[in-house]
């Protein structure tokens, strides 16, 4: 009989899962069945209960007042002013120009860049081809020099491009700078306070709306911006350094140094 316990135990385990919860309690043996009661023993203490309880006790210690401010004066009534910048741009003359020579100087510089790189590949196909009439030292110079010339060449590229977008922020900035002062005229004429750019606003009148007039008047105060040469940097602003730097910066160009 001892030894058919362990079987029949391991029968009962199989069996009891597949069975109605109260049919299994009722025909288990009760040397084997492990009530119920005893499984969430483990589980009787919950500390959960007492941190609930700090965040309340928190809650109700008395916070310091800050001390009243003294009375300041309000700030007036509201006079807005709507202003489409965008638009603004579109139609200022200064902007169009900046933006088509800069085009231009980026075109010329991409033609530039694509005639380089031809003589590049031709000047390497030479020298592929002239290899069975030099020795190694002399194919190991060809290469270096021809190389040295390709880097050269890269960075002036590089200088390049990086001056055409300088000169083309420093015209930004000067038309920006025109769009502000015009855009605070034009507020004063119409004792407005408050400038909101359109995209913000979902719907108002057109007598809110400045675009137009701060249009006009900005081509009639900046019709156009003066560009530096192709190939040299913007002058820097006399307030950041020597006031003679600007006048000697220019002078090392990319097209002096391609000369040399």
């Amino acid at each position: 009989m001892m030894s058919a316990r362990p079987a029949l135990a391991a029968l009962a385990a199989f069996l009891i899962p597949a069975m109605p919860m109260g049919t299994a309690v009722a025909q288990s043996d009760p040397g084997y069945f492990i009530p119920p009661q005893n499984r969430p023993a483990q589980a009787q203490p919950q500390p959960q209960q007492r941190p609930a309880q700090r965040p309340q006790q928190q809650a109700q210690r008395p916070q310091p007042n800050p001390a009243p401010l003294a009375p300041g004066q309000p700030p007036p009534a509201a006079v807005i002013g709507i202003v489409d910048v965008p638009e603004i741009q579109r139609n200022s003359t200064a902007f169009n120009g900046v933006r088509e020579e800069i085009e231009k100087r980026r075109q010329k510089l991409n033609e530039d860049l694509q005639r380089e790189q031809t003589r590049w590949r031709e000047e390497q196909q030479a020298l592929a081809n002239q290899r069975s009439t030099m020795n190694p030292e002399q194919l190991r110079q060809k290469e270096r020099e021809l190389q040295e010339r390709i880097t050269d060449s890269q960075r002036i590229f590089r200088d390049r491009s990086r001056q055409i977008e300088q000169v083309a922020q420093a015209a930004l900035q000067e038309i920006e700078q025109a769009l502000a002062v015009v855009i605070r005229q034009v507020a004063a004429s119409r004792n407005v306070n408050l400038v909101l750019p359109r995209p913000l606003v979902i719907f108002n009148d057109a007598p809110f709306d400045l675009t137009n007039e701060i249009s006009q008047q900005v081509n009639r105060v900046l019709r156009s911006v003066t560009l530096p040469p192709d190939g040299q940097a913007p002058a820097q602003p006399a307030a950041q350094g020597n006031n003679q730097a600007p006048a000697q910066r220019p002078a090392q160009t990319p097209a002096q140094q391609q000369r040399r």
